[in-house]
């Protein structure tokens, strides 16, 4: 009996044992296990944060387009054929297809050759001109917001046709955003260095003529007419100012030989000095005839060195085909450096139609032309083209 109860005690005593190794054994898992996760909260409010991935940085890219054409050479025959019956004069028509080509550029370019002095004035034809102000007003109806007057024939009608233009183009500045360079009313005005903005790239627009015909500003008034013969330190010195505070600057330049199709001597020393000191676009016109568009100074600056007539009463066919052309600017900004590049420059050929009697004046392009207007249009196209290319096989042929 004795030991039945003492065999009983020991399986107590095991059970009790066990359990409490049991508990002893748990007991020491848990606090290890909070040991643990107390270790890995401590360390994780020490760890300094990994910093959060940024995203690589994207360039700024601005995109502008300019469109440029040449001569609005306003012969007396011309502006008799936009003679209107309420005494006012109408362009429109005349140049209609020109400004359709033009449609969709930021900039939009031409050269007033004739003084736009106005009929109060007195109009008249060659070879003291004086026309119509309604020419200026089809232009900047189309859009044309880029206008050079520093030309042969700026001084044509004196200091008086200087401030007429003048102020018809102040006026166009203040109601419809144009600009004009060339022609000026005070010293300070010639020496400014204007900066414009367009899609937010930044650009100057200067204009400069070889002279005017043997006639010379009035003494005191030689800043009323860019001349660079004399005082192409002075034209070169402008560009670098522009240069420095303008991404772009687009130089007119009058120049070259009259009805010669290639640049002269002259024109390509110019070219090379005015990229030299900062021009990106030169844009050239007096010889009537188009030449041939190139990159100069290793692909600085692109150089349209005649742009031809846009509109005239000449009677020559090389006179009657003149060019329009177009580029882009792309403006990059990354990392705090800016870029500018000149892309894609073109052209294309337009012709100067017109009747019997020197009436129904039209500028036409050659691809809506036809034997009606031209004969054998596409023959007098081919004449002509290769001229584009003629200095340099990248220049694209047509517009875009």
């Amino acid at each position: 009996m004795k030991r039945k109860k003492l065999k009983k005690s020991i399986k107590i005593l095991l059970a009790v044992l066990c359990t409490a190794l049991l508990a002893e054994i748990i007991l020491f898992f848990v606090q290890r296990n909070r040991k643990a996760e107390e270790e890995v909260a401590a360390a994780e409010e020490t760890a300094v944060p990994e910093p959060a991935s940024t995203p690589e940085p994207t360039p700024e890219v601005y995109k502008a387009s300019l469109f440029i054409t040449g001569d609005a050479l306003i012969h007396g025959t011309v502006w008799k054929d936009a003679y209107q019956a309420d005494g006012t004069y109408d362009f429109s028509g005349q140049v209609e297809l020109v400004g359709k080509l033009a449609e969709g550029y930021d900039l939009k370019y031409y050269n007033q050759e004739t003084i736009l002095g106005g009929t109060e004035l007195g109009l008249s034809g060659y070879p003291l001109f004086n026309s119509p102000q309604e020419v200026g007003d089809a232009m900047v109806g189309m859009g044309f917001n880029l206008v050079s007057t520093a030309t042969n024939h700026s001084l044509d009608q004196g200091q008086t046709g200087i401030r007429r233009s003048h102020d018809y183009w102040k006026r166009q500045e203040d109601e419809h955003g144009v600009h004009m360079a060339g022609t000026y009313i005070s010293a300070e005005e010639q020496a400014e260095i204007p900066v414009y903005e367009v899609n937010g790239i930044t650009y100057t627009f200067l204009s400069w003529t070889y002279g005017c015909n043997g006639l010379l500003p009035l003494e005191g008034y030689e800043w009323s007419v860019n001349i660079y013969t004399g005082h192409e330190d002075e034209m070169l010195e402008q560009v670098r100012k522009a240069d420095a505070v303008s991404d772009v600057t687009i130089v007119a330049l009058h120049w070259g030989t009259e009805y010669s199709m290639e640049a002269n001597e002259e024109q390509k020393r110019l070219a090379v000095e005015l990229s030299e000191a900062g021009a990106d676009i030169l844009v050239g016109n007096h010889p009537h005839v188009i030449q041939p568009v190139e990159w100069v100074n290793d692909h600085k600056t692109i150089c349209y060195y005649a742009m031809g007539n846009m509109i005239s009463a000449q009677l020559e066919e090389q006179n009657l085909v003149g060019m329009v052309g177009g580029l882009d600017i792309v403006k990059t900004v990354f990392n705090g450096e800016t870029t500018v590049e000149i892309k894609d420059p073109r052209a294309d050929l337009i012709y100067t139609y017109y009747s019997n009697g020197y009436v129904n004046f039209k500028v036409i392009p050659f691809s809506q032309l036809d034997d009606a207007h031209l004969y054998n249009h596409d023959a007098v196209y081919e004449k002509y083209v290769t001229k584009i290319n003629e200095y340099d096989d990248s220049i694209i042929v047509g517009m875009q």
